[in-house]
């Protein structure tokens, strides 16, 4: 429920009706959802403007409206619907979301980073919320609108919020902060994503550290102690998380299969139980810990959560493939570090005899795009059989393995994703493993959908 005198403590002007609501059930900025006595957020952009959609807004359940001044009235409007009216709609909703997050109070913990928030976020809530009514970023809701939101729909009773922080330039991460004022700032790690406007990754891990601008008094930024480009960042108002015996939170002891990994931290006795692939996950399970334990959460309800973990769809997700294959869906979204992680993932897990990548585009690289794709074939070497390269981009990492592998792989390169399938069906048995993995726009997990076993 949304307060009404949440909306009136951003609202610059009087009320279009002089009557009172005591709340709102929800908030949109979609005049298409249907939301019984909803505010509706008429956003305007480069191509449309939400203030046209009004009629369809109170058709869907919306009650009021915030109302951007220069914008007509429409003559149609019921005189019983209220507006508020403001300078700016998207100001407004971002202000709204920061005094309803003030007004409920909950613990907050952002989190951000080039690759792993996602599934960083989704560990943080299996653990936290063993102890706490969590309430998290839902899909991609993550940017100047897609955060306010995801806290304007948070229940009023909620005691931990997770907010998943994404950027594509400079200051983004800085307003999103500004507007969360987190209590933990989680930094996964440093890849290249966005490297086109950010010129560097020492410029997308400034951008990145933006993040604790907007941190409380007494807040913590936690991060990846193993990347050399944030050890400027190092202060004691951060703790360090990795592999390496320099950081605050060392994981040790780690064991790992085609279930997941068991690991210690700082050589203690305890182990905790991860049932995810990707030795990367480790370390971002260790954030989730890190808070749990600032928390006061103990070790046994941790370890309940790590085994409760219920991730986004598409990341290293395991399926199976048609005649007892296993097929590793990590189609959602790829960098050049993610897709390595992914490539290692698949050479370290099981007793397969055949061992099949099929990798595509990775879009948003920037100048240096040729280099970064030639390097994802750094990884692909024994044992992988089969590596199968798809679209324009993927091209130069077929050319790479052309010039540094053996006429014992297996490398093929295709126009077209619908030309993999038919090809790599013979080949799934028992003893066959695949994964499929590119950036989103390629949406190569139709691949998926053709080599799972259906039903």
């Amino acid at each position: 429920m949304i307060e009404a005198k949440l909306v009136d403590a951003i609202s610059s002007g009087s009320r279009h009706e002089n009557q009172s609501l005591s709340h709102f059930a929800s908030v949109s900025t979609d005049s298409r959802v249907k939301r019984e006595n909803g505010l509706f957020i008429p956003l305007v952009g480069e191509r449309f403007d939400g203030h046209d959609y009004i009629l369809d807004a109170i058709q869907g359940g919306a009650t009021a409206s915030i109302w951007q001044k220069d914008k007509p009235i429409p003559e149609s409007l019921p005189q019983t619907f209220q507006l508020y009216y403001v300078e700016d709609t998207l100001a407004a909703l971002q202000e709204l979301s920061k005094k309803y997050l003030q007004a409920v109070n909950p613990i907050v913990v952002g989190v951000t980073g080039s690759n792993g928030k996602t599934t960083t976020k989704d560990i943080l809530e299996a653990v936290l919320s063993t102890s706490y009514k969590t309430h998290k970023t839902q899909g991609n809701y993550n940017n100047h609108i897609g955060l306010p939101l995801t806290i304007l729909a948070m229940p009023k009773d909620c005691e931990l919020i997770i907010l998943e922080m994404g950027m594509s330039d400079f200051r983004e991460i800085a307003l999103l902060s500004e507007i969360a004022a987190p209590d933990y700032a989680i930094v996964t790690n440093i890849g290249e994503s966005h490297i086109q406007n950010l010129g560097s990754r020492e410029g997308i891990a400034k951008a990145k550290m933006e993040i604790a601008e907007g941190l409380k008094a007494n807040g913590v930024v936690i991060f990846d102690g193993d990347e050399p480009l944030l050890q400027s960042y190092r202060n004691p108002s951060t703790l360090t998380c990795g592999f390496n015996d320099k950081n605050y939170y060392q994981v040790t002891d780690c064991i790992g299969d085609e279930r997941g990994y068991s690991f210690t931290i700082n050589d203690s006795s305890f182990q905790y139980q991860l049932p995810l692939l990707g030795k990367h996950n480790i370390k971002n399970a260790l954030y989730a810990i890190v808070v749990a334990k600032k928390l006061q959460i103990s070790d046994s309800l941790i370890n309940k959560g790590l085994t409760e973990i219920s991730l986004t769809g598409m990341r290293l997700e395991r399926k199976e493939g048609l005649n007892g294959s296993l097929v590793i869906n990590d189609a959602y979204n790829a960098s050049p570090t993610s897709m390595k992680a992914a490539v290692s993932v698949i050479k370290g897990i099981g007793n397969f005899t055949k061992r099949i990548v099929i990798l595509g585009d990775i879009y948003e690289l920037g100048m240096n795009e040729e280099e970064l794709h030639r390097s994802v074939a750094e990884v692909i070497d024994e044992p992988i059989t089969h590596a199968w390269l798809v679209g324009e981009k993927g091209k130069w990492i077929y050319d790479e393995l052309q010039k540094r592998q053996s006429h014992r792989m297996d490398i093929r390169r295709y126009e077209t994703k619908e030309d993999v399938s038919k090809d790599v069906i013979p080949l799934l048995t028992e003893d066959t493993i695949v994964l499929i993995k590119a950036s989103r726009g390629l949406k190569l997990e139709t691949v998926v959908e053709e080599i799972i076993k259906q039903g």
